[in-house]
């Protein structure tokens, strides 16, 4: 077995994240996990107690991240809707944890906070470019990134650019 003299609990997670980007969340197993971490099959529950608590570990990563990507985006919704894509697609196994709140505890304050905060940058765009109705127009451009977003990973858009596509796309439902 190796050892790690780093931090193990980002080894952990990081070995996490490649089983469920190959194999999805159902293939996740502690005691295997820490097998191919190279690590003692105490660390992984040492440092987020059980399944669950490691996968709340990489869902709170993922909005923190996600976040960070909608703060670099200009307000267009179709801006905040490309960087959306794109961490879905440069971040599997954060976007497949993230939107799976029956895997992790969903109820957990830095889940709560690190959603809130992705969510605040896409509620200031929507009421600046649809002050009418901004929840609905949230909900409308979520529904329209995260379809988007599943039908591109499922390989159901082909070959473009799923940015220039999504662009385009989003052009149909939004101008700003």
């Amino acid at each position: 077995m190796a050892y790690h003299h780093g931090d193990l609990r980002r080894v952990v997670l990081d070995t996490a994240q490649r089983v469920i980007a190959e194999s999805g969340p159902a293939a996740l197993n502690l005691r295997d996990l820490a097998r191919r971490a190279g690590v003692s099959h105490a660390a992984p529950a040492y440092h987020f107690g059980d399944k669950a608590g490691l996968l709340t570990a990489i869902a709170v990563e993922g909005y923190e991240l996600l976040a960070d990507a909608l703060a670099e985006a200009p307000g267009d919704l179709r801006e905040l809707g490309v960087r959306y894509v794109r961490f879905a697609l440069d971040h599997p196994a954060h976007f497949e944890i993230m939107f799976r709140p029956d895997l992790y505890h969903r109820d957990a304050a830095e889940v709560i906070a690190a959603r809130d905060r992705a969510g605040r940058r896409l509620r200031a765009a929507v009421r600046t470019a649809r002050p009418g109705k901004p929840d609905l127009a949230r909900l409308a451009a979520w529904s329209l990134a995260h379809g988007f977003t599943m039908l591109w990973r499922t390989g159901n858009l082909g070959d473009a650019d799923p940015a220039e596509l999504f662009r385009a796309v989003a052009g149909q439902t939004f101008t700003t």
